[in-house]
């Protein structure tokens, strides 16, 4: 099945397969269901038809501007396309795509429209994923009104991040959590990491990001290891680590903590879900969610 879906009516077919043969997608016609037939599966959607259609039909559908396919309603008369939902999720570039074809992109997002880049779209462009991703409004609000500097840091190193800087780490599904006792060699870690990985069979280049509690700052071993493995390694806040739920109990309240495996790692995920809890390898404790 094809990412890409153009969504038309019968007397539309024409158009639609010149759109989708110039984008290598396929061609669906209308059906009072098929925006909800469609929508988890596909990453891009090309309605030819009326806005106020598609707005009815996929109100109902929305979930997470992270998660949710991009959409761009494309005028009948082929005149203009115009980017309703996800801009800064690939809709604004599929409508420069379309440009190709004669059209109009009408871009509305606030960054783009006005010839700024959005931390998405600088994510896009270098391959990353926003780690904190809370954090895009207060940066794109930022970039309206000024140049943003951008840091590019090369590990291992250690970076702490306020709310309103956004993280961005090489591309990766998992986020893997690490407690660790004083002292911890990075052999050790390594070698935890790798078991933990190699039990739920996730490679390590699918890793987003590693993530451990600032009280480990010092642990050089910690940072060693995680520059062996070539990850990205975030210490995160206490007040971070104790907003998360559905962890489970863990001797770190003795430091003040909910825990930190766990909680580091979901905080840290894309979808806050675990795929392993917290497990200890030796002196190495790892969680793994994505």
């Amino acid at each position: 099945m094809n990412d890409t879906v153009v969504i038309t009516f019968p007397y539309s077919r024409g158009e639609a397969e010149k759109i989708a043969g110039f984008l290598g997608a396929d061609v669906v016609e209308y059906t009072p269901d098929i925006f909800g037939t469609i929508f988890a599966g596909r990453r891009r959607i090309i309605a030819l038809m009326s806005m106020g259609i598609v707005v009815r039909k996929i109100a109902p559908l929305l979930e997470d501007k992270w998660t949710d396919p991009a959409v761009v309603v494309v005028s009948p008369d082929l005149r203009f396309a115009i980017p309703l939902l996800g801009g800064h999720h690939g809709a604004n570039e599929l409508a420069k795509e379309l440009a190709g074809l004669g059209m109009q992109p009408v871009i509305t997002t606030a960054t783009e429209s006005r010839g700024r880049d959005s931390v998405e779209t600088i994510a896009d462009r270098t391959g990353t994923d926003i780690v904190n991703r809370e954090s895009t409004r207060q940066v794109n609000a930022a970039l309206l009104n000024a140049d943003v500097p951008v840091h590019a840091v090369q590990g291992p190193a250690i970076v702490i991040a306020g709310p309103d800087v956004s993280v961005l780490v090489k591309k990766g599904e998992y986020s893997v959590g690490i407690g660790c006792r004083k002292g911890i060699r990075s052999g050790e870690v390594v070698e935890a990491v790798r078991a933990a990985l190699a039990e739920n069979g996730i490679k390590e280049t699918d890793v987003l990001v590693f993530a451990t509690t600032t009280k480990k700052m010092g642990e050089t071993g910690l940072v060693e290891a995680v520059g062996a493995l070539s990850g990205n390694l975030i210490f995160l806040d206490d007040e971070t680590i104790n907003a998360q739920t559905g962890t489970g109990p863990s001797r770190a309240s003795r430091i003040g903590l909910l825990g930190v495996a766990e909680p580091c790692a979901l905080a840290t995920s894309k979808r806050r879900e675990l795929v392993m809890g917290k497990k200890v390898y030796g002196s190495v404790t790892v969680a793994i969610a994505h």
